[in-house]
């Protein structure tokens, strides 16, 4: 699947992407570096959770975030946390997204978009089929067309869909729209669960199929 051929989707999007991230890292340092010291005088540890994702094309690059959740509770919790397993200051920052600051970085490399799918797991990405694989035809977002219908209250197959339709159908006006229906998303931190189960929300197929 290729994404449409315009000048937006091509050049257009990365000029924007690498603007606005290299002048959203100079704004939002001040907050960056309250997250930090707040994780730190908190629960101490590493501030930044690193982890390996499905980029462009399943392409894998380390993602960035402010760790919200104690340390080591990933490898513990398989990644589906209890809220029992989630900091103080995580709880806010995941509440307002503020943990996802960081990848601003990623955005200025050129890893993440503003908009798109969210970057996936790599064991995910391993049992899509080949229909839900169109959605990594196009760099993963900081938003997407899915968190701000469900954030992540809906099973991955569901969110799936919503990415797709966003691949086929990207544009500058449809990235603003986005862009702008996020803000409240993240305000009133709707759909955002902690505690659920894999039988919740994984119901993607076997590795290989």
């Amino acid at each position: 699947m290729t994404v449409p051929g315009t000048f937006y989707s091509g050049t257009g999007k990365r000029l924007c992407d690498a603007v606005a991230s290299a002048v959203l890292l100079v704004v939002t340092a001040p907050v960056m570096g309250a997250c930090a010291l707040a994780i730190r005088v908190e629960s101490g540890g590493p501030v930044i959770f690193d982890q390996q994702r499905a980029g462009q094309d399943g392409v894998p690059f380390t993602l960035h975030k402010f760790r919200s959740m104690e340390v080591g509770t990933h490898e513990r919790s398989g990644g589906y946390p209890t809220p029992a397993m989630v900091t103080k200051v995580g709880a806010i920052m995941r509440r307002t997204s503020l943990d996802e600051l960081p990848q601003l970085w990623n955005i200025l490399r050129g890893d993440m978009s503003f908009v798109g799918p969210r970057p996936a797991l790599l064991d995910q990405v391993a049992r899509y089929n080949s229909e839900q694989r169109q959605r990594l035809a196009t760099r993963p977002g900081l938003t997407g067309l899915a968190q701000i219908r469900f954030r992540n209250s809906a099973p991955w197959s569901v969110r799936i869909e919503s990415d797709i339709e966003y691949v086929r159908n990207q544009s500058l006006r449809t990235d603003v729209s986005i862009l702008l229906r996020t803000l409240p998303a993240v305000l009133f931190g709707g759909g955002q669960l902690v505690g659920q189960t894999v039988a919740q929300v994984d119901d993607l197929g076997q590795a290989g199929q």
